[in-house]
């Protein structure tokens, strides 16, 4: 087994820090992929591995947030609808990622950080939006059931290829469904959410393309960093942590694309 250096400490030391925050953004308001992803990147990790080890990090925190919505996934009633093309999506788009080469992921990495950014920024707007603007009938409307269940495809094969700002999407189309309810919202936003990012982690595991020992200290950090943002959640104004998100998010994308787009030329 090789030596730790002190590079390797100090590289897992901030992967460890980076989880922890991503964990309790996540636990707030959400956008800890923008944390993830890039100290991943900044660490020497090839973007498609810190793609999928970034999802393997944050999963278990997703899954243990399912639990705070135990009343309300009680009273769901379309989940099992919504679940299947979650799973097939996220799939698809895992192996999708999995089969774009290198290169092409690099120069796509700002794109969907910006993507995910906009997102992001604006996402609470456009759900505000289409809840004043759109009305399909009740939550078991067949109309709004067929329309969310393909846009749940579109949005889970996104979700398996990049996932940042899946929930955003989630939300907006639960509104076409006639869904009201923020809470039960929420609840069945995070189950898909967990049903996307875990088979598209079982394709990445079952491909080899995750990277352990990164994973391993990103998941304790990820689940400390999860449990501290919910205990702390009502105690920080979650506009507040949005605005740091945005900002972080922001920030990232350009460097991103100044890394991939601008530096080649100048170098």
């Amino acid at each position: 087994m090789p030596e730790m250096t002190t590079a390797d400490l100090l590289a897992f030391t901030l992967l460890f820090c980076a989880a922890g925050l991503g964990g309790a953004l996540n636990a707030v308001a959400g956008g800890g992929t923008f944390i993830t992803l890039p100290c991943l990147i900044f660490t020497g990790v090839p973007p498609i591995f810190a793609n999928t080890t970034s999802t393997m990090a944050l999963w278990p925190g997703s899954v243990s947030s399912v639990a705070a919505y135990r009343k309300e996934i009680a009273g769901l009633r379309n989940l099992g609808l919504l679940a299947v093309p979650s799973v097939l999506g996220g799939l698809a788009g895992a192996v999708l990622l999995l089969r774009t080469p290198e290169d092409t992921f690099v120069r796509l990495v700002p794109w969907l950080l910006l993507g995910a950014t906009i997102l992001f920024t604006f996402g609470s707007r456009l759900t505000r939006s289409l809840r004043a603007r759109l009305t399909m009938g009740s939550p078991d409307g067949v109309r709004g059931v067929l329309l969310v269940g393909a846009l749940q495809i579109v949005i889970a094969i996104y979700g398996g290829y990049f996932g940042g700002g899946i929930g955003i999407l989630m939300l907006a189309s639960f509104v076409l469904m006639g869904m009201e309810n923020i809470h039960e919202m929420n609840a069945l936003k995070t189950i898909l959410a967990s049903c996307i990012n875990g088979v598209a982690m079982i394709t990445f595991v079952w491909n080899g393309s995750v990277l352990w020992p990164q994973a391993a200290v990103m998941i304790v950090g990820g689940i400390a960093g999860g449990y501290g943002g919910a205990h702390f959640a009502q105690r920080i104004a979650p506009a507040r942590v949005r605005t740091f998100v945005t900002v972080v998010a922001s920030t990232m994308t350009v460097y991103f694309f100044v890394r991939t787009y601008l530096l080649p030329y100048w170098a």
